[in-house]
C-alpha cells in the first residue's frame, strides 16, 4: 500500500517567489526536527484523520511528537474561537519551526480536524495564513465543511500560479462543490500551469461525456498548436474521458527556437 506523501513547498510566496498579498510571514526551516525515516506519501484530503496521525508521528523526533500532541490536545480542549486568536491557530503558525518543512502540512491538518474547524474558522485561517497555511486548508476542507460553504477558498486558489496551492485545491472538496463551468476552467488551469490532471479528484467522473471540456481542451491544443507551442500530454488523457472516440491531439508541438518547448501561452 502507498504511503500518504506529504510535499514541502515555499510559504507565503507564489511559485516565483513573489509574497502573497495578507499572508503572515512564516519561515519554513529545513526539517531538521524530523528523523530520516521516509515521507508519507499521497494526498493529504484523502487520508483519514487517524491514519495520518499515526503516519506523522512515526517520523517526528521525540521533540517534535511530544509538540504536536500538546498542540492537538489543546485544539480538541479549546475548539472553536477565543478571543482575537485561538490558541489553536497560534499552533498552525508554529507547526513548520516544530515539524519541520516535510511535515507541516500534515500536523496543520490534524490541528485543524482536532479544533473542528468550521467553514468561518477555515476561511479566517485561510485569509490570514501563509500559502502553506492556506495548503493545509485547502487539504483539510473535505474531513471539515459538509456544505459548499468554503467555495471561495477554492476560488481564489484557483486563481493564483502557484502550483501547490493549485494542486490542493482540485481535491474532493472541489471535486464535489465546485460547478461545472468553474471545474472545467480549474482543469485548463492545471494543464496551463503542469500541475498533473491526476491530482484532479474524481476526474474520471467529472469528465465523462462533458462535450463542453471537450470543445475547451479542443481550443486550447489548437491556440498552442497554432502558436508554436507543445501541447500538454495530459491534454490527451482528459480529452479521452470526455469522449473516448476524439482524436487526439499531437502530443508535441514544434519547439521553440532556442530550443526549448516553452509553457507560455494564453489560458482559455
Amino acid at each position: 500500500m502507498t504511503q500518504p506523501r506529504i510535499s514541502p513547498a515555499t510559504p507565503g510566496a507564489d511559485t516565483e517567489g513573489r509574497p502573497l498579498t495578507n499572508a503572515r510571514a512564516d519561515t519554513e526551516p529545513s526539517p531538521d526536527t524530523v528523523q530520516s525515516s521516509g515521507p508519507v506519501t499521497g494526498s493529504l484530503a484523502l487520508i483519514p484523520p487517524a491514519e495520518l496521525r499515526g503516519h506523522v508521528t512515526a517520523r517526528l523526533d521525540a521533540n517534535g511528537r511530544a509538540w504536536l500532541h500538546r498542540a492537538l490536545d489543546e485544539a480538541a480542549s479549546h475548539p472553536g474561537t477565543h478571543g482575537p486568536i485561538s490558541v489553536w491557530e497560534l499552533r498552525i503558525a508554529e507547526a513548520g519551526r516544530r515539524c519541520g518543512s516535510e511535515y507541516a502540512d500534515a500536523a496543520r491538518v490534524l490541528i485543524l480536524h482536532a479544533a473542528r474547524a468550521d467553514a468561518e474558522a477555515v476561511s479566517r485561517v485561510y485569509f490570514q495564513g501563509t500559502a502553506a497555511e492556506r495548503r493545509a486548508v485547502l487539504q483539510a476542507l473535505p474531513h471539515l465543511v459538509p456544505g459548499p460553504e468554503a467555495l471561495p477558498l477554492v476560488e481564489d486558489a484557483l486563481r493564483t500560479n502557484d502550483t501547490s496551492l493549485l494542486a490542493a485545491a482540485v481535491g474532493p472538496y472541489t471535486a464535489r462543490h465546485l460547478d461545472a463551468h468553474q471545474w472545467r476552467h480549474a482543469v485548463l488551469k492545471c494543464l496551463f500551469t503542469g500541475v498533473p490532471v491526476g491530482t484532479v479528484a474524481e476526474l474520471d467522473r467529472r469528465a465523462r461525456d462533458d462535450a463542453e471540456l471537450a470543445r475547451m481542451l479542443g481550443d486550447y491544443a489548437a491556440e498552442r498548436t497554432a502558436a508554436g507551442r507543445p501541447v500538454p500530454e495530459d491534454l490527451h488523457r482528459v480529452l479521452t474521458l470526455t469522449d473516448p472516440t476524439a482524436t487526439p491531439p499531437a502530443p508535441h508541438g514544434p519547439r521553440d527556437t532556442d530550443g526549448t518547448d516553452g509553457t507560455d501561452g494564453k489560458e482559455s
